[in-house]
């Protein structure tokens, strides 16, 4: 009887101990949620990054706009360096998050890491 339960925990750990890996494949296969020229026309184009640093945005738009931002992180830029990409949108995304949990400074960082051109001059 001890056998069987040794077994079924080693079993038991080795799934435990594989599955944070399997879900992060799983999650860096994932098709985004939105294109990025829907996060930018949801966040940009409409208003909402700039009502979220500007303060005038409820919990529910500033979740919106992390939302929109982990699916512009999923995506892949029409040129330049995907490094530099993923850079800039996991900045963005931080920011975003932030800002969302109510941390202190955020909404400059957000405003500071929303840099268009900064984006569009390189992944444009």
């Amino acid at each position: 009887m001890r056998r069987v339960w040794s077994v079924a925990f080693l079993a038991v750990a080795i799934v435990a101990a594989t599955l944070p890996a399997l879900r992060a494949e799983e999650d860096k296969n994932e098709k985004p949620k939105f294109t990025i020229k829907q996060v930018m026309e949801k966040a940009n184009k409409m208003g909402l990054q700039k009502k979220v640093v500007g303060g005038s945005a409820s919990q529910a738009e500033k979740d919106e706009l992390v939302e929109l931002y982990t699916a512009l992180a999923k995506g892949k830029p029409e040129k330049g360096d995907e490094k530099s990409w993923k850079d800039k949108t996991e900045n963005l995304l931080k920011a975003a998050k932030d800002v969302a949990a109510g941390k202190e400074g955020a909404t400059q960082a957000l405003a500071k890491a929303a840099n268009c051109k900064g984006c569009h001059s390189v992944h444009k």
